[in-house]
Order: C-alpha cells, then structure tokens, then sequence
C-alpha cells in the first residue's frame, strides 16, 4: 500500500465526521452490544428500550445466529437471483409460507421495510392488470401512518414533516383517518366506535370510486406515527369485510409488529385475520443484517406471472446471507420460546408503564400489545390535548433517558407537528429484572421532565 493510498484509510475517532442523516447532533460511538444492552466507547452501558428503531427483537449478540452467518459465509455471501438459486431464500420463503395465513405462501424478499412496502403496492398494480382492471390505481391508506420513506412508500404515508417537503413531487393517495378511538368523546361503544372507523373506508371507496380503488394497507397496530395504536376489534374484520365487498386488496404493512413482536408471529394472528399482501422487516433481519419480506396470496402471484411476471425486484432480494441470518432469527424466536416471554413480560411491563400514571397526570395514554408498547403525555387527560408543541416535551424527555443511559423512541401524534408519544419496545429477550430498571430510569426522566416543563405530578 501507498503512502497516499495509506492516508484514505486513516481514522481515528478523533477525525471530523463525514457522515450526516437526519441532524447534525452526535451520538456516542458504539464498542459491543449483548442482549438487551449497548455499551459506547466510554464503557456506558444502556438498555437498549426501543430495540433500536423496533428492529433487535431476539437482542443483540446472538451466538446462534452469528454462527448461521458464518456458516453462510463460508460457502457464498452472494447469487444473483436471475443466475442461480439458493438454499437459505427458498428455506426461509418455505418457513414464512407455513407461518403466514392460509393461502398466503408466496415471497418476495427485499433489504428493507421501505422496499417491502414499494414491492406490496407494485403486486398489487400489476394484479389489476392482470386482471384487465386497469382504472385501479388508488392505494388508500391512513392518518397519521407511515409505511417508509421511498416516494412511493411516502404516498402512502400520513406524516406531515416527511411528507410535506415532498408534496408536489408525489402522488398522493387517499387517507382516511386512523381508529384514534383513545381520544373520542362519545358515548359509543368500542364496537361501535369500531365499526365507525371502518365504515370511513367505504366512505372512501365510493368516494374515489370502486373502480379506481385499488388496495387498502394499514398497520394492524400502529407504529412510530401513533405509538403502539390499537384499533378496537371490532375494525379488522369490518375492514376485510369493505375491501372484499369492493374487490380492494388488503395490504397489512407489520414491518414493525411482524416477527413475533406483539406476541404472535404476525400482529393479525390477534384478530384472526387474512389479510391479501403482508410487508415485513425490522424483526425479520433483526438487526444482524437488512432484509425484509412480501408475503402474498398464492393466485395473486400466479396470476401477475401468468401475464409477463413481476415488474420489479432489487439487487439483494433474497441474498443467501441474509437470508440464512432471516431463518437462524426465527429459528432462535422458536427455540427461546420468546413469543411466549413477550406476551408474559409485555404484559407486565405496560401494567408498571400503567402504573406511572398514578405519579404523572400528563401521561394521557398507555397502549400497545406484547413489546410493542407506547404511552402518551398531554396537557389534559380529560380531553386529551396535547401540549404545546413548543415545549418539545418528545424530544426532551428521550435525551433526558439517553442521560440516564435509556433508550427509547418518540415521535409527533398528531400527524408529526404535535403530540407527544415514546415507543417502549425492548428486545423479546426482555425478563423482569430489566422491567425494574426501564421503569426506574424512565420514571427518574419523567420527573425531569415535569421540572423543567412545570408539569403536574401527584404525591
């Protein structure tokens, strides 16, 4: 090597950073991660309370797993799908076959949950074509949402500081609100309020025209845009029933819930649903490597084949290595029995999050299944009004937990410009003792929080 090639590979972390992404803040540099917990260079240990972004479902450092890759390694890291074949896509497309709902055993693998997204609407197009009904073009979705980052995936997404930038580039698409029903003041029942929000969609269908409506893709629980929301259960069967009065696909994006997050393999095994198109991710790859996955039905494949074939793919999609790493993560959820320990523990820990209200009277909400949990503070629990967005209070209370070595996630509620909610989503691996200790450093963060904002706080 070089004198001047030698001087390109000089670092140091001392060296000015090149790198950028949302901010121009900083964060610690990372050393080692095990388990539920990260250490940074300085020997700080944090409890990783969000799995990062909703992504390290079986914790960090899995030996199981970091073998399969090795293993992987060893005998090719890459095959071009149109070359050849390979054994861990096709084992990990049979195991999210048999796992998925009846009739769904098709599977087109991508690096991300913006990909999978994309690859949900783009199947669902070309099976209206397919089909020879080509004026279905509308993907309706809600708001708030959010289903990526790509410009297609934006269309689709609800949240005002992603999308606005980028309005007059995009198509949007129709919205319909999502089933806020924690915030209504009505004398309804849930079922009621339920079947209220659904209806929304057939108000929007025959809005737009049956004919134009092409696909409905929802979270069956909510992710960073309303924190961990919960439809009442009576909405899911409602909505399946709309889309198939109206031949709308629907399209459940569980990016986040999927994976064994909420307690089952898929969030829409809590409401026994079949949805047409699932998109997944996050948990999928787990954090040991990008990967992320569409599942749809089988004559829906078939039929997009039989007319010319899919009209998409990426470099990646279905990589031999992260694919191996996909199927060695699932392999672990299984063996570890962690569905199980996130149902027992997620339970507990939104009980203890439920306790915190008792203390802190702004926390207006708590919500969420398994370890796929939120809450959410307001200036009013009465009528649930948010505080002032000038006050921050979601980005306040974050670095006041990353303070106290905690790590959880916020975002804006209501439609990304105000509200205030914090994802509590630690890894499946989570047992009581960490429980203790996110309920200690968040409460210790809280009361911060209402110092330095003059919140109310009882006792």
């Amino acid at each position: 090597m070089t004198a001047a090639s030698q001087s390109i590979f000089n670092w140091s972390p001392e060296t000015p950073s090149h790198l950028f992404y949302q901010t121009g803040g900083r964060r610690p540099f990372i050393a080692r991660a095990e388990g539920v917990y990260i250490w940074d260079h300085q020997g700080r240990r944090f409890l990783d309370g969000s799995s990062g972004a909703m992504v390290s479902n079986i914790g960090h450092g899995n030996t199981r797993v970091l073998d399969a890759m090795r293993a992987q390694m060893n005998t090719t890291t890459f095959g071009y799908r149109l070359h050849f074949e390979n054994e861990p896509a096709e084992r990990l497309a049979s195991a999210l076959s048999s796992l998925s709902p009846k009739g769904l055993d098709r599977v087109f693998f991508a690096s991300g949950g913006s990909e999978a997204v994309e690859s949900c609407i783009k199947l669902a197009r070309q099976y209206a074509i397919a089909k020879g009904e080509t004026k279905r073009t509308q993907v309706i979705s809600r708001f708030p949402s959010y289903h990526g980052s790509t410009f297609g995936a934006l269309a689709v997404t609800g949240y005002g500081p992603l999308n606005d930038p980028f309005a007059p580039m995009i198509r949007e698409m129709p919205k319909i609100p999502a089933p806020t029903a924690y915030l209504d003041r009505d004398n309804l029942s849930d079922e009621a309020r339920g079947h209220r929000y659904a209806d929304m969609l057939r108000d929007k269908i025959e809005e737009i025209g049956a004919e134009n409506a092409l696909a409905f893709i929802m979270e069956p629980i909510g992710g960073a845009s309303t924190g961990a929301l919960v439809a009442p259960d009576s909405y899911y069967q409602r909505v399946r029933d709309i889309c198939d009065d109206y031949g709308v696909l629907l399209i459940y994006d569980e990016v986040m819930t999927g994976v064994g997050r909420t307690g089952t393999f898929l969030a829409a095994e809590h409401w026994n649903q079949s949805p047409d198109i699932i998109a997944l991710s996050k948990g999928l790859g787990a954090g040991y490597i990008p990967l992320g996955a569409m599942i749809a039905r089988r004559d829906i494949v078939e039929a997009v084949v039989a007319s010319g074939g899919f009209m998409h793919g990426y470099t990646y999609a279905g990589n031999p290595l992260a694919c191996a790493a996909g199927l060695a993560v699932i392999r672990e959820i299984f063996d570890a029995d962690l569905m199980t320990n996130t149902a027992r523990i997620g339970a507990l820990l939104k009980s203890r999050l439920e306790g915190l209200m008792a203390e802190f009277p702004f926390i207006g909400d708590v919500r969420g299944k398994g370890l796929l949990l939120a809450f959410e503070i307001v200036g009013n629990r009465e009528t649930m009004a948010p505080l002032p967005k000038e006050q921050n209070a979601f980005a306040k209370l974050v670095e006041y937990a990353y303070e106290e070595q905690l790590i959880v996630y916020s975002r804006r509620t209501r439609g990304g410009y105000e509200g205030d909610h914090f994802l509590v989503c630690p890894p499946m691996v989570t047992d009581e003792t960490h429980v203790d200790e996110i309920i200690d450093k968040l409460t210790k963060s809280l009361r911060r929080l209402t110092a330095e904002l003059k919140l109310p706080v009882n006792g």
